[in-house]
């Protein structure tokens, strides 16, 4: 995977609000263990997070700040330094959908901003700390990372591959599409009518945005920024499969196995290991996101 660096970052859909102190407040999610030391258990816990998770409860936290990402105007910068690589992920992301989601859903794109962080941050569905990991708030349309985040990936879970963190980023974005479309918000109203269901329900959400991250990889090479240049000089096969490798590493059974405790399908918020894989597969493989309704009946086996 090869990045272009003449390529430019949209800086205006990233804040960067590492030291601001943005950590703390009430409320907001149930977050177990210490920090990333602790970031297997949970993910077992809380059902709202995880790897990766949306984040849909409100109050506490207050809204985040940043300042856009300004440190990646030189070339060198925007394929070596891991916050410009990541701008250049988010803004090929961004610009996928801004085409896609009208061809295939009817549905303008709204833009969403990725909020760095480092440690905690408030957010206005609450606060967090990095033990959560990746998360998507709807609250504020904001895509929130700590960047540390992929150290645990490599080496705690097993995910070196460098096109698992675009993976990462694809998949908070799909939950964004799911915020768009409505998708989310329904899911909700079902898990109110039937509690029995709401983990089945929030597996199926996932499941649904790792075939929204497989949509994108699969046109990912043939995205642009606003001048036209190519974000991605070389993508292959090889790194595709670098994000299924990273879907199979966090399924559910794997994590909970890797937690030292019995796998507990009734705990399964996210999709087993296979899940995971197969439905980015089918986003991957079909490049098509009205492929992606793992909603509907028999889908999710």
């Amino acid at each position: 995977m090869e990045l272009n660096e003449r390529a430019d970052i949209d800086t205006s859909q990233i804040e960067d609000g590492r030291g601001s102190g943005g950590g703390g407040g009430g409320g907001g999610l149930p977050i177990g263990g210490g920090g990333l030391a602790g970031i297997v258990v949970t993910l077992i816990i809380a059902v709202v997070g995880g790897y990766f998770g949306i984040n849909t409860l409100g109050g506490g936290g207050g809204e985040s700040t940043g300042q856009p990402l300004t440190q990646c105007s030189d070339d060198a910068q925007k394929v070596q330094v891991l916050e410009c690589r990541n701008g250049l992920y988010v803004t090929s992301i961004q610009n996928y959908w801004a085409k896609q989601l009208p061809d295939s859903f009817g549905e303008q794109y709204q833009p969403a901003k990725t909020h760095l962080f480092s440690g905690n941050v408030n957010t206005a569905c609450g606060a967090a700390d990095s033990g959560v990991g990746p998360f998507y708030c709807p609250a504020d349309d904001k895509v929130y990372i700590d960047l540390t985040f992929y150290q645990v990936l490599a080496k705690d879970l097993g995910a070196p591959g460098e096109f698992a963190q675009p993976y990462v980023l694809a998949h908070e974005y799909g939950h964004h599409i799911q915020d768009v479309l409505g998708t989310e918000a329904e899911m909700r109203r079902r898990q109110e009518r039937d509690p029995d269901s709401a983990n089945q329900e929030s597996v199926k959400l996932e499941l649904q945005a790792d075939c929204y991250a497989g949509a994108w990889a699969h046109s990912a090479s043939s995205t642009t920024d606003k001048d036209g240049d190519k974000i991605f000089t070389s993508l292959t096969d090889a790194d595709v499969q670098e994000g299924i490798q990273t879907a199979g590493q966090i399924g559910d059974d794997a994590l909970q196995g890797r937690g030292g405790g019995e796998v507990n399908p009734e705990q399964f918020t996210h999709g087993t290991s296979e899940q995971r894989q197969k439905w980015f597969r089918v986003g991957w493989e079909s490049g098509d996101p009205k492929q992606c309704d793992t909603f509907k009946a028999g889908a999710v086996t």
